[in-house]
Parts: structure tokens; C-alpha cells; sequence
């Protein structure tokens, strides 16, 4: 897939040979990454994120400029228009008059497919609701592929919020392009999307689950996600769901040598801090690996 000028707001719209070829060309943005370049000198990124980001607008706006371009936008909607009362296609048709790429991130499935719909340059979606987080999904494919070599082959598995959680909801699309084995390992209360399920069951062996230990030792990747609070209507749905998986370093003993853990982040209470010292621990490998991509993604869609 030619990514010059188009949107990225589904991992769906992506096939393998296109992340294949997007997870060579990140290979070659390491360099980049510790000595800069000018690739996108002149170019401007606008950021527009209705929700709390850390990870991925700091990485956006890094990898924007370790290509020489630059950045603006607002982190949260007090600080714009929002705040006021302007519409999503209002606040999308005046930002795009000041940059060349929108970076977008709202509470509402379907907001980046909007927005795109409303732009006449491209949009990127960081994150729409609890339906997708497409870019989240590259850079996770691509932390198993530098990790562990290959992605085929690999048995993984989701655990947490898989109701609510859009990386994994990307992420299950991905790794469905593979040959890999799923399982979904979650309460009853936080399952899967059942329309999800059936689209990968058509490709992959995928397996849901409740228990996460008895499954540690088939894994090459574990995948943990948080339990989101904000994404409850009830709080008392929360409290059923509350700390449901908390991996501890006790977990590891009966895990492959080469097992990897993985995480979005952030994390509450799901991952101990004991285990950020073991070499099974890549999820802060995987915010140096989300740089990479997101320079890799802003150079496809931006570069000559």
C-alpha cells in the first residue's frame, strides 16, 4: 500500500504485505531516531487529543520532529474551542488550515473515521473510543517481530479488558494477517467483541479463556492490558472486574526462557514492579519500538 496522503484509521485497511513493508521501513528509522534528520523539514503536525495521552502524542510529536518537522495542537479540549462548544468537523476543518497531517484521539467510536471524513489532509487515528487503535497495533507487531525474530509461529495471548480495550481490538485484527495461535483471556464481563471473534476465528485458532496462569507456560507473548474505570457506565460493574490479573514474579518460573511481556500502558495493578527488572519485560522497549513506527508511519504518509 502507497500510504502517501492517506488516512490511517483502521488496522483493517492494512494487509500483510502493507505491515511487512511499513515494519522494514521502521527498521530503518533507528538511525534516524539518534541522529535526526530533515525528511520532513517545513512539515507541520497538528495533535488534537480529546482524551489524556502520554505515550502515544509524546511519541507522535517526537517522531514528528526527529524528522524535522514540527508540531502543535492541544493536549486536552480546556485548552481550545472544545471547551466552548465547537464541533469535532469545525475544530478538524480550522486545524487542518494550520498543518499537513492531523493526529487525532477521541472518546467516541467512529470520531477519527469522522474526522478523516471532514479533512482534506491525512488523519491518523490515536485512538477512537473503545473501537480501535490502529497505530498501537503496528508498533505492538513490530516489538514481537524485533523480540522474538518472527511473528508467525507465535502463541499469544490477550489478557485484561478485552471489552473495552482498543489496542487489543486492533492488535487481534493484526495478528489475525499471522500464524500465530489466540487465546483471549479475560472475566466474562470484559470478553472480547463477539463480532471480533468471528472475524479472526476465519483465519487464526483462537481460544477464549479465564485463566491466565494455566496458559503461561504455552506463551511466547502475554499480552496485559489495564481493567479502563473510565469506560464503565456503572461503577459497580467495575468493582466485580477490579484487579482480575496481576501478574507477579512468582508467574515466571514455568515461562518460556524467551517469553515476552507486553503492555499498552499504563498499568494499575496488573503487572508487578518486581518484573520490570526480568528480561521477559519489553513494555517499555515497546514505547522506544512505538517511536520508530510512528517516524516510520509520518514518513510514508508526509514523504516524498
Amino acid at each position: 500500500m502507497d500510504l502517501k496522503g492517506k488516512d490511517v484509521i483502521s488496522i483493517k485497511d492494512f494487509s500483510r504485505s502493507d505491515i511487512d513493508e511499513l515494519m522494514a521501513k521502521t527498521d530503518s528509522m533507528e538511525a534516524l531516531a539518534k541522529t535526526g534528520s530533515d525528511m520532513l523539514h517545513g512539515k507541520l503536525m497538528g495533535t488534537l487529543f480529546y482524551e489524556p495521552s502520554t505515550r502515544t502524542r509524546l511519541s507522535f510529536e517526537s517522531a514528528m520532529m526527529r524528522l524535522g518537522g514540527r508540531a502543535l495542537g492541544f493536549a486536552e479540549t480546556k485548552m481550545a474551542s472544545v471547551e466552548k462548544g465547537e464541533n469535532l468537523a469545525d475544530t478538524v476543518r480550522t486545524v487542518e488550515n494550520y498543518t499537513d497531517i492531523l493526529v487525532i484521539r477521541h472518546p467516541l467510536e467512529g470520531a477519527a473515521r469522522l474526522a478523516a471524513d471532514f479533512a482534506s489532509i491525512p488523519v491518523i487515528n490515536a485512538g477512537s473510543g473503545a473501537q480501535e487503535h490502529p497505530t498501537q497495533a503496528l508498533l505492538d507487531l513490530y516489538t514481537i517481530r524485533r523480540e522474538l525474530g518472527s511473528i508467525d509461529g507465535a502463541t499469544i495471548a490477550l489478557a485484561g479488558d478485552l471489552r473495552y480495550g482498543r489496542t487489543v481490538h486492533s492488535l487481534a485484527y493484526a495478528l489475525s494477517l499471522y500464524k500465530v495461535k489466540l487465546y483471549l483471556v479475560s472475566p466474562d464481563l470484559l470478553r472480547m467483541r463477539p463480532e471480533i471473534v468471528v472475524d479472526i476465528r476465519d483465519r487464526i485458532p483462537v481460544a477464549e479463556a479465564s485463566d491466565m496462569e494455566t496458559l503461561l507456560p504455552k506463551l511466547d507473548v502475554l499480552y496485559m492490558t489495564r481493567i479502563q474505570k473510565e469506560r464503565f457506565g456503572d461503577p459497580a460493574e467495575y468493582e466485580k472486574v477490579k484487579g482480575s490479573y496481576q501478574l507477579a514474579a512468582n508467574h515466571l518460573r514455568s515461562v518460556k526462557e524467551n517469553m515476552i511481556v507486553m503492555h499498552p500502558l499504563p498499568r494499575v495493578d496488573e503487572i508487578s514492579f518486581e518484573i520490570d527488572e526480568t528480561k521477559h519485560a519489553k513494555y517499555f522497549k515497546q514505547m522506544w519500538y512505538g517511536l520508530l513506527t510512528r517516524m516510520a508511519l509520518l514518513a510514508s504518509v508526509l514523504g516524498d
